[in-house]
C-alpha cells in the first residue's frame, strides 16, 4: 500500500474512522440558498462515496446573535434540512462520517446584536459587539449545547466547536479582546473558562458515544496572542472535559500572515500539530496547504498528526480519496490555493466553487454524461480555457484533436508558473498532460491550425481558444529600446533593468514586481524562507508566533514603480483574500504605488507622467507594459468568413482581464452541453 499512514483506520473507541483524511470544514453559501441543501447533499456525497474519511460541514450558526439571516441549527425545521445531507452521505457510505460545525463569530458576525467577551471591535468587523454579562454567558454555553443536540437528531456523527480564527470562543482566549475582571477574564484559567464550559454541556447534550472536536489556535498569528503555554493548558483541560479530538487551526482572520494562500509552503503549520501532539492522549488533526496524498503521508509519517484536513483540494477535486486508493495520484485536479473561486466568493457573499473545477457545488447542475453522438471536435489553443473544453469533451465521448502553436499546453499559467509563489500553477499543467493521455486527445503541439487546415479535416465542431495579445498602450515613444513586455520578462527574454516602471497594476502587474523584486528561493517552496519574510518564529513560538518578530525580506536590488490610471487604490481588484498579501509584500520590497497617473511619453530620459496635474520624470531604465490584452480573434474571423461555425472561449472571448476561473468555467460548461 502506497499511503499506509493515511489509509489505515483510526480506532476512536465508541466508533471507527475508516481512514485518516478529512474534508475539513467551508462555508459555501449552499447552507442559506434556497434550495440549498438538496444541493448540498449532492455536494458532500460525491465526496462521500469517493473515498473520504470524515466531513466536516462549513459553519452552522448557534443561535441568531451568530448571524442574523444567516444557517442556523436550533429547531426541528433546521433539524430536516440538515438530515437530507447526513442521509445521502451515510447512503453513499455509511462508513463515513460526517461532523456539524458550529461557529459562533461573535465580533465578526454581521448583526448589530453580536456578542463578545468585551466591547472591543475586531479590526475587520462592521460593528462593535455588546459585551456579554454572566446571563449571556449561560445563554451561549446553552444554546451551543442545544445545538450539538439538534446536530445528533439531525444524523450527524458529531460536531466541531470553532475556537479560533476570531470568532466568539477564540476572543474569550485571548488579553486583547477580553478586558473582563470576572471569573471569564484576567488569567488564563478564567479566559479558557468559557470554551471549557460549552465542551462540558455539548458532552452532556449528546453522551458519550458522539464526535466532540474542538478546534484550537495552535498559532493564531497575532501580536499578543496566545502563548505556547496557554495553547498546551487549552489542550489538556479540554481533554479532560470531555473532547474526542482536536483540530490544530493557524490564524485569525485579521492576522497579517497568508496561511492558506498558493505562496504558503506546503504543510508549513504542521510541525506545530506535531509538538502539540506529543501533550494530549486524544487524536489530533492538523491542516492548511496539505493538496496532495504525499504530503499527508509524509506528515501523518512524521508524526505531526492523526488525521489531516484537506478542505480546498476536495473543492478541486471530489474523487481525491478515490483516486489516492486506486494508486492514480497522477490523476488528482490539485488544488492551487489561488482562492479565486472559494474563499474570495465566500467573503463576498456569492456561492463557493472552484477555479479548476466549476462543477464544485455544482454537482446536481453541472455534470459530464456520456454523449450519444459522439462528434470529431477540434479545439486550437491549449491555455486553460482549450484543455478545460478539450479534456471534459473527450471524457464525455467525443474525438477531440487539441492544436498548439507553442510546444507546450498550458497557455497563461506556463507565466504564472514562474512567479515565485505560484509554483503550484505547474500542477494544474500535469494534470491537463495526464487527462489528455487518459482520454486519448490527439495532441499537436507546434502546429499553427488555420482555416484552411481545420476546413479540409472536416471537423464537425470548432472550438477557438487562441488566448490574447497584450495591449500596447497608446503613449509617445512607447517603441523606446527601453519598454519590453511582461511577456518577454516573465520567460526571461528581455533583460531588466536597475530603475524600472511597470505601467499597469492589474494581476500581472503585481506578478512581474513579484518577479523582479524577488531574490533567493521562493517562500512557497521553502519555509525558512517563507517564516523569514512573514515574521513568524516556529522554532521559539512566542505570543502567536509572531509577537516580536520582524519580518525579513529578501528583495532584488532593484527600484520599481508600479503604476496605474485609475485613481482607486492600487491593488483594489486583486482577490479579497490574497490581495492584501500582495500589496504588503510589494511595499515591504519598496515598491513604489502610483496611482491617478497620466502617461505623457518615454524618451532616454525615462517616463515622463503627470500625477495631479503635476509633471514628474520617471528617471527609469526599463519601462515594462502589463497594460491589458485584446482577444487574438483572428482565426475565427477566417472561419467566420469561410462560412464555419465555431465556438470562442477563454481569452478570446473575453479579454479585459486575465481570468482562468471564467474561462475554465465557460469551457466546461460549453462542453458539458456539447
Amino acid at each position: 500500500m502506497r499511503y499506509p499512514k493515511l489509509l489505515e483506520p483510526l480506532d476512536l473507541g465508541f466508533t471507527t474512522i475508516k481512514n485518516r483524511s478529512i474534508m475539513g470544514s467551508m462555508h459555501t453559501g449552499l447552507e442559506e440558498m434556497e434550495g440549498g441543501f438538496e444541493r448540498m447533499a449532492g455536494y458532500f456525497a460525491e465526496r462521500a462515496a469517493a473515498g473520504v474519511g470524515m466531513i466536516i460541514t462549513g459553519g452552522i450558526f448557534p443561535n441568531a446573535e451568530s448571524s442574523r439571516g444567516g444557517a442556523t441549527m436550533s429547531n426541528d425545521e433546521e433539524v430536516g434540512n440538515h438530515r437530507m445531507v447526513t442521509s445521502a452521505v451515510h447512503a453513499a457510505d455509511p462508513d463515513v462520517k460526517i461532523c456539524m460545525q458550529i461557529l459562533h463569530p461573535g465580533p465578526l458576525a454581521s448583526t448589530r446584536e453580536l456578542v463578545a467577551p468585551s466591547a472591543v471591535k475586531s479590526r475587520i468587523g462592521r460593528h462593535v459587539p455588546n459585551a456579554l454579562d454572566k446571563a449571556g454567558i449561560a445563554k451561549q454555553i446553552s444554546d451551543h449545547a442545544h445545538c450539538a443536540a439538534m446536530a445528533q437528531k439531525a444524523g450527524y456523527d458529531g460536531v466541531e466547536i470553532i475556537g479560533s480564527a476570531g470568532y466568539l470562543i477564540s476572543t474569550f482566549l485571548v488579553e486583547k479582546t477580553n478586558l473582563r475582571e470576572d471569573e471569564y477574564g484576567g488569567p488564563f484559567e478564567n479566559r479558557m473558562r468559557f470554551a471549557l464550559e460549552i465542551v462540558e454541556a455539548v458532552r452532556a447534550a449528546v453522551g458519550p458515544s458522539f464526535i466532540v472536536i474542538f478546534r484550537i489556535a495552535a498559532m493564531d498569528m497575532l501580536e499578543g496572542g496566545m502563548s505556547w503555554d496557554e495553547i498546551v493548558t487549552l489542550a489538556q483541560a479540554l481533554e479532560r472535559v470531555g473532547v474526542t479530538i482536536i483540530s490544530t487551526h493557524f490564524t485569525w482572520h485579521e492576522s497579517a500572515v497568508p496561511t492558506i494562500a498558493t505562496m504558503v509552503p506546503r504543510a508549513a503549520f504542521t510541525g506545530v500539530t506535531g509538538r502539540l501532539r506529543q501533550h494530549v492522549s486524544v487524536p489530533v488533526i492538523t491542516s492548511n496547504r496539505i493538496n496532495m496524498p504525499d504530503v499527508a503521508e509524509a506528515v501523518l509519517a512524521r508524526g505531526d498528526a492523526d488525521l489531516v484536513s484537506m478542505a480546498r483540494p476536495f473543492l478541486a477535486d471530489s474523487e481525491f480519496m478515490r483516486k489516492t486508493i486506486e494508486g492514480r495520484e497522477d490523476e488528482i485536479n490539485t488544488c492551487i490555493a489561488c482562492n479565486q473561486a472559494c474563499l474570495d466568493h465566500t467573503f463576498s457573499g456569492i456561492l463557493t466553487s472552484c477555479l479548476v473545477n466549476p462543477r464544485a457545488c455544482h454537482e446536481t447542475q453541472l455534470n459530464y454524461l456520456p454523449v450519444l453522438s459522439p462528434q470529431r471536435i477540434a479545439v486550437v489553443g491549449a491555455g486553460p480555457a482549450g484543455l478545460a473544453y478539450a479534456t471534459t469533451a473527450a471524457q464525455r465521448g467525443h474525438s477531440v484533436t487539441l492544436f498548439e502553436a507553442s510546444q507546450e499546453i498550458g497557455g497563461q499559467f506556463n507565466l504564472a508558473k514562474r512567479i515565485p509563489g505560484k509554483e503550484e500553477f505547474h500542477e494544474t499543467i500535469r494534470y491537463y498532460k495526464r487527462m489528455i493521455e487518459v482520454h486519448n486527445i490527439d495532441l499537436r503541439l507546434g502546429v499553427r491550425a488555420d482555416a484552411n487546415i481545420l476546413q479540409a479535416a472536416g471537423f464537425d465542431k470548432v472550438v477557438v481558444s487562441t488566448g490574447i495579445t497584450p495591449r500596447v498602450p497608446d503613449i509617445a515613444g512607447i517603441d523606446h529600446p527601453s519598454v519590453v513586455g511582461y511577456i518577454d520578462v516573465i520567460q526571461g527574454r528581455k533583460p531588466v533593468g536597475k530603475r524600472v516602471a511597470v505601467i499597469g497594476a492589474g494581476g500581472i502587474g503585481f506578478d512581474v514586481c513579484e518577479l523582479i523584486t524577488h531574490s533567493g528561493p521562493s517562500g512557497a517552496l521553502d519555509r525558512n524562507v517563507f517564516a523569514a519574510e512573514w515574521g513568524v518564529d516556529f522554532e521559539n513560538h512566542p505570543r502567536g508566533g509572531v509577537t516580536g518578530v520582524e519580518p525579513r525580506v529578501a528583495r532584488a536590488d532593484r527600484e520599481v514603480f508600479l503604476l496605474q490610471r485609475k485613481d482607486s487604490k492600487v491593488g483594489s481588484g486583486l482577490g479579497k483574500t490574497t490581495g492584501w498579501t500582495h500589496r504588503l509584500t510589494l511595499a515591504r520590497r519598496g515598491v513604489k504605488m502610483l496611482n491617478a497617473v497620466e502617461y505623457v511619453k518615454i524618451d532616454d530620459a525615462g517616463l515622463h507622467i503627470r500625477q495631479g496635474g503635476m509633471p514628474e520624470l520617471l528617471e527609469v531604465d526599463t519601462i515594462i507594459f502589463c497594460a491589458g490584452q485584446e482577444p487574438a480573434r483572428g482565426l475565427f474571423d477566417e472561419l467566420a468568413a469561410m462560412g464555419i461555425a465555431a465556438d470562442l472561449i477563454g481569452g478570446a472571448f473575453e479579454a479585459a482581464e486575465l481570468d482562468a476561473k471564467a474561462a475554465i468555467k465557460q469551457a466546461s460548461y460549453l462542453a458539458a452541453a456539447a
